[in-house]
């Protein structure tokens, strides 16, 4: 196990801020797997990263295109946004989405990929996001409906990562 930190976001804009100050740890070829119920806040989290790699286009839930990409605007590495809810097959079936990029040279962001692209990469951060409080339903991230984040660093890559930053100061 690599390092972990846990942290609490309780608004959307904190959740875009965290996803800004993830940016700056993450380079080419790094694997994020995001787990969390429906309305989290995963879709949110990605925005804020594709904000902190300055990328183009809006960030949205890639669920009924599985994949997006979005090329950097500033000649960093291009964020490949995944949707794997529908992936049944896995890796083969990632694949065999024919992504017009390489992955090595990309950040990589999946949605609901646990069980699913870990063999990518031995070297991934798993980003879990549970509600900590509110109500029955799954709506977007509320003023009152806290988030616990909890970011793991697996692999050599993660080893020696200070995670600690993630959290607003």
């Amino acid at each position: 196990m690599g390092s972990q930190t846990t942290l609490t976001v309780d608004t959307a804009e904190r959740m875009t801020g965290f996803g800004r100050r993830l940016a700056a740890l993450l380079r080419p070829g790094d694997l994020v797997l995001l787990s969390g119920e429906l309305g989290a806040g995963k879709t949110t989290l990605t925005r804020g990263l594709g904000e902190g790699l300055g990328v183009r286009g809006a960030v949205t839930s890639p669920t009924f295109v599985i994949a997006r990409v979005h090329p950097s605007l500033t000649g960093g590495p291009a964020l490949v946004h995944v949707d794997a809810y529908r992936l049944a097959g896995g890796l083969d079936e990632m694949e065999d989405l024919d992504l017009d990029v390489s992955l090595p040279e990309s950040v990589v962001v999946v949605e609901w990929g646990e069980g699913k692209v870990e063999e990518l990469s031995e070297n991934r951060l798993e980003i879990r996001i549970e509600r900590t409080l509110g109500g029955e339903t799954a709506d977007e991230l509320g003023e009152s409906d806290g988030r616990r984040v909890t970011v793991t660093g697996l692999g050599g890559r993660w080893d020696a990562a200070d995670l600690t930053g993630l959290s607003e100061n």
